[in-house]
């Protein structure tokens, strides 16, 4: 996983410096995310091998149907030519992760036992925007085995205030 990422890294940089300098970090984004996803299918790895086809073949394989952007497909018979499509996937993480930062948005997972409504889930993302002062982009999860409250994971910060952990927690103190 490091090594992939490691090898990665050159790239996202680099596709996102054209990216922004275009204007089109958004279109880039979704560009990436399609061919990452569709580098992943077991019938796109399958051709992606054949010796037969060539970067250019290669790259028009995994181009969103429609969205044809020469600079794109340019970028991606590049890590054809040096077998590294297999590295869409963390080349699109990687972009992403830039372009949150550059835009100053914190993306969070907000895990909790039960459906939040919407009306704390604005309680949550504004408590979240005030502590990070930053804008915040939510996702949410449904994890029962928390019995009750959440989990909020925002990159390098983790806040769990799970009736599961609060539960283990005084299990410990009682114990010791």
């Amino acid at each position: 996983m490091s090594q992939t990422l490691t090898l990665a890294r050159p790239y996202a940089r680099a596709v996102f410096s054209l990216a922004r300098e275009q204007g089109r970090l958004s279109q880039w984004s979704t560009l990436l995310g399609f061919s990452a996803r569709a580098v992943s299918e077991p019938l796109v790895q399958a051709v992606l091998g054949d010796p037969r086809l060539d970067a250019q073949a290669l790259a028009e394989i995994l181009v969103a149907p429609g969205d044809i952007d020469p600079l794109f497909t340019q970028f991606l018979s590049v890590l054809a030519e040096n077998r590294r499509l297999a590295l869409l996937p963390e080349i699109a993480g990687l972009f992403d992760a830039h372009r949150a930062e550059d835009e100053h948005i914190v993306k969070a997972t907000i895990t909790s036992a039960s459906v939040l409504d919407a009306a704390e889930l604005a309680k949550l993302r504004d408590a979240l925007r005030k502590r990070f002062g930053r804008e915040v982009e939510v996702s949410t999860a449904i994890d029962a085995a928390l019995i009750g409250g959440a989990v909020i994971d925002a990159g390098d910060v983790v806040i769990d205030g799970s009736i599961r952990t609060k539960l283990a927690r005084l299990g410990a103190a009682l114990a010791n």
